[in-house]
């Protein structure tokens, strides 16, 4: 695969008719989903991060520069929300990733990997684990899906099935996705891929341990973010931090500031 900007999309706009609250303003460790998803899709591309949202839905404070975009329709499912944030995007990148809300414990460096995995005649990179294809969770070329989203939606197409048989799909099996020795070592059980889709799923899914990390002079302690490793400002893989939700993901470096030491 050729160098690309890559964005991200997150759709925070269902319904939540299962969970029977917002899915986007949970709590997961002091932060939010919607919180945690952005920081996380942010890690691992190097264009826009747009959030797509029901009309008039309430957020919850994003790094500022979260973009938004809104979902006017309704009950319309997840390629209505695609179609937004590809609108949104434009031709600011040629590769999109896209992540429901609902993912908190996705990480980072399988999202790289599948980015990474789509090829130069590929539209759509697609995990496939636990059963079932994660079309949440995949890597889509902008240039030819977005027109095909925005096609099947006039013809009254809701679903992300019949995307995909439009499209060039690279399929991402457990052994594909646990081939990036990152992955492996980091989400050996692709847990990146667990949805929350009811409370029940939520509370097991926050019962978990918190992620382990390594804090440079402290060493490993286990927290989801900044503020829940008692940290408030720091480097995390080299990159500076201060936000105390900024998430954190396994095996992050955490390099405290010369205030912090």
């Amino acid at each position: 695969m050729s160098a690309a900007t890559r964005a991200a999309i997150v759709l925070a706009g269902g319904q939540s008719t299962r969970m029977g609250r917002p899915k986007a303003l949970l709590d997961w460790h002091g932060s939010t989903l919607v919180r945690r998803a952005v920081g996380l899709v942010s890690r691992a591309v190097d264009g826009p991060v747009v959030v797509v949202r029901a009309a008039g839905q309430a957020l919850p404070a994003l790094p500022r520069e979260t973009e938004i975009a809104e979902d006017a329709l309704q009950a319309r499912g997840p390629l209505q929300g695609m179609a937004a944030g590809f609108a949104a995007i434009g031709d600011r990148a040629e590769i999109v990733f896209v992540t429901g809300v609902d993912a908190p414990l996705l990480h980072p460096e399988l999202i790289a990997h599948v980015i990474a995995s789509l090829h130069d005649d590929d539209d759509v990179a697609l995990p496939h684990a636990h059963g079932f294809p994660h079309p949440l969770a995949a890597a889509y070329r902008a240039a030819t899906v977005a027109p095909l989203i925005d096609a099947l939606l006039a013809e009254g197409s809701l679903g992300t099935k019949p995307l995909m048989r439009r499209c060039r799909v690279r399929r991402l099996d457990e052994p594909a996705l646990l081939a990036d020795p990152a992955v492996a070592a980091l989400d050996p059980e692709l847990r990146s891929l667990d949805n929350l889709n009811d409370p029940a799923e939520y509370a097991a899914a926050h019962a978990r341990p918190q992620p382990a990390v390594s804090v440079v002079g402290r060493g490993t302690i286990h927290a989801a973010t900044l503020a829940r490793a008692g940290i408030g400002e720091a480097l995390i893989n080299g990159r500076p931090a201060s936000d105390p939700q900024e998430p954190l993901a396994a095996g992050d470096v955490v390099q405290l500031s010369d205030r912090e030491a």
